[in-house]
């Protein structure tokens, strides 16, 4: 796993300076795509990257938006650990790995997280293309971040996860990575394809744009399903919903749960566990609906991930993909 090493660095000190930095820089194309083009996303990593004591780019390629959230490489976290003047130690194998750390302010003791193949397994990790091929590497990354939580969360600066682990799929470093959508099966002559995106243009418009725009999440509702009219993908359906939801939040009481942004507002407040159970028997019945066969295998290969291990908000936008065609 490679390690970062944290330094010193000149950054654009005033709130102009980062306005125009920004603007400056989101026209690269060598930027990640949740910063091409959007300087007000780049902005905000610029923001943070002061909070964590980072150079702009170390944020801009290290720190990932997941869902709203702000995610790190384990290789970040352990930076950012050491920086602290904690001791961080890691060992281990493709079955097996340890990490420990020493508080700077508490020698005697020392925290210690263990990770296993066995463990990974029953987390349902193990089915993972990325561990099957770097399985020493991801029982490292989930043996820091889980360690780093414990015993010194105060040096993470709010980035507590890897992308991983918020549901992300990443390659062997843990950066994440866009899974390629594929299909159910085989598409015969002359026959169409219900699991596939509608073939319509997006007529130019940014939905992910207008949903920070909007002026409130009924807004963002109504983006949503436009975007979803036109053929947009789940996981940019995925990403306007996440706004949506963080609007909703924002809004409602201290004392009342926020609602959904992606058509999923129930009479009554769903658990995660309940809203989840909604979300997969609303995909199979609008894949019964259209006739669609070997269920669990085409919405694995549709969602580019397992349906155990998918969002919420990427089940529902699926499910509003093949729902026109029932």
């Amino acid at each position: 796993m490679t390690e970062i090493a944290i330094r010193p660095v000149a950054v654009p000190a005033s709130l102009p300076d980062k306005m125009e930095y920004a603007r400056a820089l989101a026209a690269s194309g060598m930027l990640p795509s949740q910063y091409r083009n959007q300087p007000a996303n780049l902005l905000w990593a610029l923001e943070f990257s002061d909070s964590l004591g980072l150079h702009p780019m170390a944020a801009i390629t290290g720190v990932h938006v997941i869902e709203g959230k702000p995610s790190a490489s384990a290789a970040l976290i352990s930076a950012l650990v050491r920086r602290a003047g904690h001791k961080l130690r890691i060992t281990g194998d493709d079955t097996r790995a340890v990490a420990q750390i020493v508080r700077a302010d508490d020698p005697e003791f020392t925290f210690e997280c263990v990770w296993t193949m066995d463990r990974a397994n029953q987390a349902g990790l193990t089915g993972k293309k990325v561990w099957k091929q770097y399985p020493a590497a991801m029982l490292k990354a989930r043996a820091i971040t889980e360690v780093a939580r414990e015993a010194c969360e105060e040096a993470l600066s709010g980035v507590r996860y890897t992308p991983e682990e918020l549901g992300a799929n990443v390659n062997e470093d843990g950066e994440p990575i866009e899974a390629p959508v594929q299909h159910l099966r085989r598409v015969q002559p002359g026959e169409t394809d219900p699991w596939a995106a509608p073939q319509t243009a997006m007529q130019g418009r940014d939905y992910l744009h207008e949903a920070h725009e909007a002026a409130d999440a009924d807004a963002v509702r109504q983006i949503y399903r436009e975007a979803a009219q036109d053929g947009a993908v789940p996981e940019y359906l995925a990403q306007i919903a996440a706004v949506g939801k963080a609007m909703a939040a924002a809004a409602a009481p201290a004392a009342e749960p926020a609602p959904a942004a992606d058509e999923v507002v129930d009479a009554e407040v769903l658990s995660p566990e309940d809203d989840y159970a909604a979300a997969v028997a609303d995909l199979r019945a609008a894949a019964a609906a259209v006739g669609l066969e070997d269920f669990e295998q085409g919405t694995e290969q549709a969602l580019g991930m397992p349906l155990a291990e998918a969002p919420v908000a990427t089940i529902r936008a699926l499910t509003a993909q093949i729902r026109p065609a029932a």
